[in-house]
């Protein structure tokens, strides 16, 4: 039996782990690919551009967010 199962992790794991997880939904990845392909972008462009109910994008945006892989 091991001891404590409190492990430290690095903060450069725990911040990938992180991104991980907010691309871990294909909604989210392609949020962040049509991002990519433009200079700047507001809410209702990312909305009308994909096949997507604007409180799911809403939803997903928050996550990118918290993530830190986008500001708003």
């Amino acid at each position: 039996m091991k001891g404590s199962n409190k492990i430290k992790y690095h903060n450069e794991d725990l911040e990938l782990a992180r991104f991980a997880k907010a691309l871990g939904h294909p909604a989210r990845v392609a949020i962040i690919r049509h991002l990519s392909a433009l200079k700047s972008c507001c809410f209702t462009e990312i909305a009308d551009d994909l096949p997507l109910a604007y409180s799911t994008v809403s939803e997903h945006l928050t996550e990118l967010k918290n993530a830190g892989l986008i500001k708003r």
